[in-house]
């Protein structure tokens, strides 16, 4: 008879885990691994030890799948891994999901392909928004805070040999931006022959 083995998971201390706990001993898992973290981050020291003690023909049980991933794609990842090692997995809650059983797996393959779907669904979307803002004369990244305002001042400031550093202080943005704001002035004037730009000394 295959070993089970059970993961439960809650977000905080001060959520209690009580509920899984009692419905992971009731389906006879020998021992018991429980995380108190949230399932967005990577940080969970008792599910990569529950990984390392997982052994080939051992069945890994969770109350419900949203204890094991953060996402579709994410828990689809970590069934392909658990496979791969001979693994199988079982939720107690989703129970189509039990990679043990033919019908499991093929529940596993349709839930595989609903994330590839979300994959490919959002990177289509993020190119969608990227060709959109692009053809609004936007780019990529966190909007400048460098304004036609704030750039004229600058480059008055800075024709009156003001610091980089008192600059970016009246102006209230960070050095770099009035660097690469000086910057692009100049590239701008060089391609404009006849032309001068302050010294930046």
């Amino acid at each position: 008879m295959a070993t089970l083995l059970g993961y439960a998971r809650v977000s905080t201390t001060e959520q209690s885990v009580d509920l899984q706990l009692d419905a992971l001993n009731a389906a006879g898992c020998f021992r018991i691994w429980t995380d108190f973290a949230s399932g967005a981050t990577a940080e969970r020291p008792q599910w990569q030890d529950c990984l390392d003690h997982l052994q080939p023909g051992n069945i890994l049980v969770v109350n419900d799948l949203s204890r094991l991933g953060r996402n579709t794609a994410d828990l689809a990842g970590i069934v392909k891994t658990l496979a791969d090692r001979h693994i199988g997995l079982r939720s107690l809650t989703e129970t189509w999901l039990d990679t043990t059983t033919s019908q499991g797996v093929l529940m596993f393959h349709f839930f595989s392909a609903i994330a590839e779907y979300e994959r490919n669904r959002l990177r289509e979307r993020t190119k969608a928004g990227l060709a959109a803002a692009k053809a609004r004369g936007r780019v990529g990244g966190r909007p400048t805070k460098m304004t036609p305002d704030k750039a004229a001042t600058a480059h008055r400031m800075r024709g009156e040999k003001r610091t980089i550093s008192a600059i970016a202080k009246t102006i209230e943005v960070s050095e770099a931006t009035v660097v690469r704001e000086l910057a692009r002035q100049r590239k701008s004037l060089q391609a404009a022959p006849g032309q001068t730009i302050a010294a930046e000394g």
